[in-house]
């Protein structure tokens, strides 16, 4: 059983006399001690981040001081460590200091001695964990940076929410689009947690087939169902002590949404064909790509199990709202695909960047990280049209120089605004803001062609 991090010191002598009276010492000073009579084992039961300090004699049946003072280091070096002696041995005493010991008391020493020294030892650990968990605050806003790449207000927001969720053992839903990263927001939930040394278990729910989506799940017991000849893990049972990512939440049907509020309620699971409850240590991370508030109106998702997840929601922003922080994760896929391939590096050009900017990215990161692939590996990239998106262009990493771009960037401008309804060649130049004349020349010479839709050329 490890050791309660209320505990302040921990005193190990093998005299009980001696263990009881030093332990009323620190007591009647307002410490919160755990009296042992062996050193045996200690290591094994603190954490790294215990907020105590170790008060042991040297000289003791078993494992002595020393030993207990090199098998605490190996696993915190920065832990205070008190060493008390009745023999006065100098050279032990020198030893122990060179190991690391933080003081050495020699019996019988003064009460008044060991308090200071212990209070000494509590203000430098309580100073140690506070640079630690500064420390591991920066790196995990530096890892959360390079993971979700952004300036943008709504990803300055979304990092701060995650940094702020991962310290809790709350369940969270992950709203966003496809391709909008959804799972990599999962994996920065756990990783930035407690549970980072538990497993991390992915899972589509959309991707299962209805007759296995209960067995891949919860797992299922030999003779459950036909064909079920040994006994099978599921994913909540295999994960846990860590994370689970439940995705695509949208379609399990509505006889799993009823085992899984059971189980997000209960913190157990039952295999199929079992009657053992299985108690969980799990988190659940869940995401969709829907409304789950409409479809439980439709009657498509439970209300319930809605309201049970949606306590700690986290939104992604798509990658149209996001603004240059398309370009920013463009030119950073761009660069891992040209590292990866071993090929040189390319830079946006001027009409690259406002090509990028203006196509609204249906498909989100995902889409941009195939775009950037391409690019990298010197592949014209078309980005398609949409009715909802008219920017098109072809976007290629060999363009030249200024004037090569800037006939690039007007092709595309032209291309975009042929795609939107125009009953003339009149409104088209109006549009674009050039002369009829212009228009007919700058058609030709891209080899664009419009499509009078009124059959009248003014």
């Amino acid at each position: 059983m490890s050791i309660d991090n209320q505990i302040q010191v921990v005193l190990i002598d093998d005299d009980p006399h001696l263990r009881q009276a030093l332990c009323q010492t620190l007591d009647l000073a307002g410490l919160k001690v755990l009296p042992l009579g062996e050193a045996s084992g200690l290591t094994a039961r603190l954490s790294r981040d215990w907020p105590g300090v170790v008060v042991s004699d040297i000289r003791m049946p078993g494992m002595d001081g020393l030993e207990l003072l090199a098998e605490l280091h190996g696993q915190d070096p920065d832990l205070p460590v008190l060493l008390i002696t009745g023999h006065g041995d100098v050279p032990l005493a020198v030893q122990a200091m060179r190991a690391g010991a933080y003081d050495f008391l020699e019996k019988p020493f003064a009460s008044d001695a060991l308090l200071e020294s212990v209070r000494r030892a509590l203000a430098l650990r309580r100073l140690v964990l506070d640079n630690r968990s500064l420390r591991l605050a920066l790196s995990d806003r530096q890892q959360l940076s390079t993971r979700l790449v952004g300036h943008s207000p709504q990803m300055l927001r979304l990092r701060e929410q995650i940094g702020a969720l991962a310290a809790t053992k709350a369940d969270v839903l992950i709203l966003g689009e496809t391709g909008a990263g959804k799972e990599v927001v999962a994996r920065a939930l756990h990783d930035l947690s407690s549970r980072r040394s538990g497993p991390f278990v992915a899972i589509n729910a959309g991707a299962l087939a209805e007759s296995v989506v209960e067995s891949e799940l919860f797992g299922h017991e030999p003779g459950a169902f036909t064909g079920a000849q040994k006994r099978r893990i599921g994913k909540f049972e295999f994960a846990n002590g860590g994370t689970l990512f439940l995705d695509e939440i949208e379609s399990m049907s509505l006889d799993v949404q009823v085992k899984l509020l059971r189980l997000l309620q209960e913190r157990v699971v039952e295999r199929l064909g079992g009657n053992q409850l299985i108690p969980l240590d799990i988190r659940i991370i869940a995401a969709t790509k829907e409304d789950l508030r409409q479809s439980a109106d439709q009657g498509r998702f439970r209300a319930d199990l809605y309201y049970r997840l949606n306590v700690a929601p986290l939104r992604i922003p798509p990658l149209r709202e996001r603004g240059e922080d398309a370009l920013m994760l463009f030119q950073h896929f761009a660069d891992e695909a040209s590292s990866r391939h071993g090929l040189p590096l390319h830079e946006l050009q001027p009409g690259q960047r406002a090509l990028l900017l203006r196509h609204n990215w249906p498909g989100n990161v995902r889409e941009l990280q195939n775009a950037a692939e391409r690019f990298a590996l010197g592949l014209e990239l078309a980005l398609d049209a949409t009715p909802d998106n008219p920017a098109a262009g072809v976007l290629t990493s060999t363009s030249g120089g200024l004037s090569e771009q800037v006939e690039q960037f007007e092709k595309s401008l032209i291309a975009a605004e042929l795609t939107r309804p125009h009953g003339s060649m009149r409104s088209l130049a109006e549009a674009l803001g050039v002369p009829r004349k212009t228009l007919h020349d700058k058609l030709r010479k891209h080899g664009l062609n419009f499509a009078n839709q009124s059959g009248d050329d003014e």
